[in-house]
This record gives C-alpha cells, structure tokens and sequence, in this order.
C-alpha cells in the first residue's frame, strides 16, 4: 500500500471518528461543539473520496455539504465582507459559469436540432411542463410559506444546467441530445422562465415578467453569447464572413435586449445608450480581444481552459450556495426538513416522469436516460440568481440552495446505476442479431 492511499483511508478514518463525535454530542445536548465537528466531518470525508475511485464522483458534492455546514453555523463572515454584502458575488458568478458553457459551444451544435427533431421536442415539452407542475404541486400539498413555494416553483421553472451533461455522460445516454437540450432549453429561458412564474407563482408572490425576462438575458443569454464569440474566434476555423455575421446577429441581440428595457422601465435614453455600450464592451469587444490573445498564445489547445473553466464553475457555484444559505439561515432552520424532502420528492419525479414518459412514446433507451437527466437536473445557480433579482435571496432563493447539491447526489447515483446496466435498445439488437445469424435448418 502506498503512503498516498494510506493518507486517504486515515482521513476517512479520521470523518468517521468525527461522526462518532458529532452523535455525542448530539445525545447528550451538547449542539455547540456539533457545528465544528461536522464540519470537520465532511472537509475530512471529502478530502479521502478522492483517494477512492468509485467515491471521487462524489467529493465536490460533500464539499458543498462542508460548505453549507460552515455557513450555517458561522452565516455572518458569509454575508458581509469590509462592509460588502457578498450577495453581489452571485450574478457575476453566474455570468461567468454561463460564458463557461458558452465557450463550450459554436453554432454548429445549434444544428443538432435538426438531426433530433423527436428528441429535443419531446425533452424541452417534457423540461418545461414536468418540473413546473410538480414544483406547483408539492409547495401547495407542502403548505409552505408563500415565497418558499415560490422558490420551489422557480426551480422547476428553469432550464436544466451543465451538471446534466455530465450525468449523462456517465450514464451512457446521448450526450449528444443531452448538450443539445441544455443549450435550447437555457435560450428559451428567458420566455418560458418567467412565462411560467407568471402562471404558477403568481398566487404567491408577485412577478415582473419583463423584468424577469430581462434579469435572464442578462445572466444567461449575453454571457453564452461571449462564450459563442470566444469560441469562434478562438479555436473554430471559420471564415471571416460567417465571423462577421455571427458578431452582427449577437450585436442585434444586445440591442434588442436594450430596447425592451428601455421600453418596459422608465430609464432615460441616454442612460440606456451606456447600458448599451456597456454590454457590446462586456459581451462583443472583450471576449474577441481575449480571444485573439488566447489565440496567440494557446495556439489553439482548449484542453486547458475546458479544465479552468470547469474549476471556475464547480467554485463558483459553491460559493454562491454559501452565500444563498447564509442568507437564509434562519428559514431554513425552521422549514429544513420539510423542504429538503420537497425537493427530493421534486428531483426524483422529474427522473421518473422524464424517462417513462418517453418510454412510453417508444423513445430508445439512450435517448430517455439524457431526457430523465435534463428533466431533473435543473439549474439551480440561474434561479439563485433570480431570486437575487428579485430581492428574495434569503426566501426564494433556499430551494435552489438545496435542490442543487441534492440532485447532483441523486444524480449521480442514478448515472453509476444506469452505467453499469447495458442499454436495452443495445441488448434487444444483439439479440435480433445472434437470432439472424443463426443458419436456418
């Protein structure tokens, strides 16, 4: 045994040790030394996963528990710094994350939806009418609070996140499909995001839909956009008049996103012009400037920034869900249990109803695991974010708090569960097979 994996099984060791302790304390009404140990629980837990092979899926999950431990217990160094509330951190962080996603992409894999017409039909119905009416169901038959069933609602009515494509990655489903119906579902959020909040929300807390459409865009839709153009520029050889048209089709976006603004708010022009400005700075003039650079000096390897932006993104949202739960410490103290269990009543009928309803309609295999996946992987950082917006972080924002590490535990499982059973579209076609192979007597 080498001093590495020895090193591993002593922090394990060590976790399971402070887990002991944590029961003490609990038994025999000792709360104030369980905080620091259960934290110290799950730093030590997380550090020995990644000397496991089959338990290193698992770690960046227990960090975040370790995370929200820490904020639960300690929530005033997490929600003021120097004076600075840090709920400032979430939007930009959540920009950021999306660029990532963006500079995943180029225009090619918009084209995607031709060659699956079916299955992107069928996965984005699916996203879109699943989550919500099960979000709506299980915050009234919970009886929460107005603005905690909102926030249930809300994570039901956003698109799903990156942490799908992973998933189905690791499930063996089309991750094809999987990529193509996060993309389509993430662009068509700033309709049906607050279409849906509008609908279903509405009768808890009131909705602004233009200013939910625009909070979207803003956090979403321009930042992939960046991601799109750095891409191009960057590390996809396109000819220069496809460059120009998709810099000109971006630049339209931006305009068109200013002017429903400036015609759903009371701004003045001039001020609009430098919000205007501001974002072509942000969004067009910075990403192809950083791409030319990146460009000289990379020489066209995007392996490591496909590693930082990964890194950026699993911090990111960390931190952002450090930040949402020490907003709400104190609802989540008095509702925890109910809505933890809200939520995973949530997340798991969004797994069962993606994959069987497209069972049902006789979808294959592969193709109904990346649905299951996307329908009950949501993302939780952009209704975070919304939340923000709305100026309900500490209430509305607790769902997506604890619905994001919640289904990356529940999926994940389900994707290890899923990767060690063949295909059964595959089974049945091996079998059709070795039956036509077999010579007639």
């Amino acid at each position: 045994m080498n001093k590495k994996k020895l090193l591993f099984q002593v922090f394990l060791a060590i976790a399971a040790l402070l887990l002991v302790l944590t029961v003490i304390t609990w038994v025999f009404d000792q709360q104030q030394y369980s905080g620091p140990l259960l934290t110290f629980f799950f730093i030590f837990l997380a550090a020995s996963f990644h000397g496991f092979k089959n338990l290193k899926k698992f770690a960046y999950t227990v960090w975040i528990f370790a995370a929200v431990t820490i904020s639960m217990n300690y929530p005033s160094y997490f929600r003021e710094l120097g004076g600075v509330n840090l709920q400032i951190l979430i939007v930009p962080l959540l920009q950021i994350i999306m660029f990532g996603m963006g500079s995943q992409l180029s225009v090619k894999n918009f084209a995607d939806v031709i060659k699956m017409p079916k299955g992107v039909g069928v996965g984005v119905v699916s996203q879109f009418t699943i989550m919500p009416i099960v979000g709506f169901t299980v915050a009234t038959v919970f009886g929460f609070p107005a603005e905690i069933a909102a926030g249930i609602i809300l994570v039901g009515s956003s698109p799903s996140g990156l942490a799908s494509n992973v998933m189905t990655f690791i499930a063996r489903a089309n991750l094809a499909l999987s990529v193509t119906l996060t993309t389509v579902a993430t662009l068509l959020a700033p309709i049906m995001t607050p279409f849906l909040m509008k609908t279903l929300a509405g009768r808890f807390v009131p909705i602004d839909f233009w200013d939910m459409m625009l909070t979207i865009i803003n956090i979403v839709i321009l930042p992939i956009i960046a991601g799109l153009i750095f891409n191009t520029i960057g590390y996809v050889n396109e000819k220069r008049r496809n460059i120009f048209l998709q810099i000109l089709i971006f630049v339209l976006i931006i305009v068109l996103k200013n002017f429903i603004n400036f015609q759903t708010t009371d701004v003045a022009l001039e001020a609009q012009m430098g919000t205007l400005l501001q974002d072509v700075l942000l969004f067009q003039a910075l990403p192809i400037a950083a791409a030319l650079v990146l460009r000289r000096l990379a020489g066209g390897n995007r392996a490591w920034l496909d590693r930082a932006m990964s890194l950026i993104s699993m911090v990111g949202i960390g931190i952002i869900i450090t930040i949402i739960t020490a907003a709400g410490r104190d609802s989540l103290i008095e509702i925890g249990l109910a809505l933890v269990l809200a939520c995973l009543i949530h997340n798991i009928l969004g797994y069962l109803l993606g994959y069987w309803g497209c069972r049902l309609i006789r979808m294959k295999e592969h193709d109904a695991r990346a649905v299951a996946l996307e329908v009950g992987m949501q993302n939780g950082g952009l209704a975070s974010g919304i939340a923000l917006e709305m100026g309900k972080v500490a209430t509305v924002g607790l769902a997506p708090a604890v619905f994001g590490p919640m289904m990356n535990v529940t999926g994940s499982s389900l994707a290890n569960i899923w990767r060690s059973k063949p295909l059964k579209d595959e089974k049945a076609d091996e079998s059709t097979q070795q039956t036509s192979e077999v010579p007639n007597k």
